[in-house]
């Protein structure tokens, strides 16, 4: 079960360089949330200032009612124990094979016995789909397997934090759909807390359940998705929809004449809102909010088109079960056959992948 994330006054400086100030947000316990942002905008510092790994200048980070900011190191090597962490690269130790590095943690922090390691290993192996490629090393797998085998070792201590850093980055499209559904299914078998920093818009538009905003040194937004999906805020509405009328330019923010060249163009309409991103057999996350209950709890009209089956997101892993399905299937009755999880259907559909690729 995740927890919450209470964030409140945030500021970070490197000496007369402000990254972001006053940054106030909470990541509710066993969602999915991403954070978005132009390139330079501090989304990586923002994942080290919660981990603890780069201490702020003001403000608070508030996880089972301490406050990581004013903790002691030994007390804060503690909670980092409920942090796991998805680099960019994976950071998969290149002379170690896949078994040895998603084993390292639990040698590391833990006095399991090799016969409990490997047990737990197998699990994790197997829940990312990575079996029978433990002896490999990294550098002889695709980047899709780096970074299902550093998901593996970020899940091994069973955390109930997970930070994924651009974890799309350098993928295709194919695979960044691919790991898209597993980050949805493992969310609903774990229900840890999920924070997702990515530049990929499909991602951002139908896998979360909440979006922030990183912009010119502040949290432009902050909210759930549909919040930000029927947003009129222009920065977000630039962002989020890919568009270059806005205040965004190539160095992050435009000139007054730029704007001013802008004045008066009229902005496409906002695309519709797609269904988030249901897992592979349908079932309901704890956490997922019904389609357009934010708009109408909020009197907000959404883009037309907005929630039809047709704006499923791109790539989902088809499934029999329709996307709309709202209620978690039954236990099983002892004895009865047991129904594929979500996830082993992903590792499947993965494996495919990558012995054709």
């Amino acid at each position: 079960m995740g927890v919450e994330i209470a964030v409140t006054g945030l500021t970070k400086t490197f000496g007369s360089q402000t990254i972001w100030r006053d940054v106030t947000l909470t990541l509710p316990a066993g969602e999915i949330s991403v954070m978005l942002g132009p390139s330079g905008t501090g989304k990586s510092v923002f994942l080290k200032t919660l981990v603890g790994l780069l201490k702020p200048d003001a403000g608070s980070i508030v996880i089972n009612g301490r406050d990581l900011t004013r903790l002691r190191e030994a007390d804060l090597y503690d909670v980092r124990k409920l942090f796991g962490v998805l680099f960019q690269d994976g950071a998969l130790f290149g002379s170690m094979n896949l078994y040895d590095n998603i084993a390292f943690p639990l040698r590391e922090h833990t006095k399991k016995t090799e016969a409990e390691i490997k047990r737990i290993v197998g699990e994790k192996i197997e829940l990312v789909g990575l079996q029978g490629a433990e002896g490999k090393l990294p550098g002889e797998i695709s980047g899709g397997m780096r970074k299902r085998a550093g998901l593996a070792r970020a899940l091994v201590l069973d955390p109930e934090i997970i930070l994924f850093d651009e974890p799309d980055s350098g993928l295709d499209p194919v695979r960044t759909a691919y790991l898209n559904q597993l980050i949805v299914d493992l969310n609903a078998q774990i229900e840890a807390t999920f924070l997702i920093v990515t530049h990929d818009i499909n991602t951002a538009r139908t896998v979360p359940d909440n979006i922030g905003l990183l912009y010119h040194r502040h949290l432009a937004m902050f909210g759930p998705r549909e919040m930000l999906l029927s947003s009129e805020e222009p920065v977000v509405r630039q962002f989020l929809n890919a568009q270059r009328i806005g205040p965004i330019g190539m160095s992050e923010e435009k000139d007054a004449d730029e704007l001013a060249a802008e004045s008066g163009q009229e902005l496409p309409p906002l695309p519709p809102i797609a269904l988030q991103l249901p897992t592979s057999d349908g079932r309901a996350r704890r956490t997922a909010r019904p389609a357009g209950e934010w708009c109408r709890a909020n009197g907000v009209t959404p883009p037309p088109g907005s929630f039809q089956t047709s704006t499923v997101a791109a790539g989902a892993i088809a499934s029999s079960t329709p996307a709309s399905a709202s209620a978690p299937t039954a236990p099983t009755a002892p004895g009865t056959p047991s129904t594929p999880s979500p996830l082993s259907s992903y590792a499947a559909s993965a494996e495919l992948v990558d012995e054709v690729s």
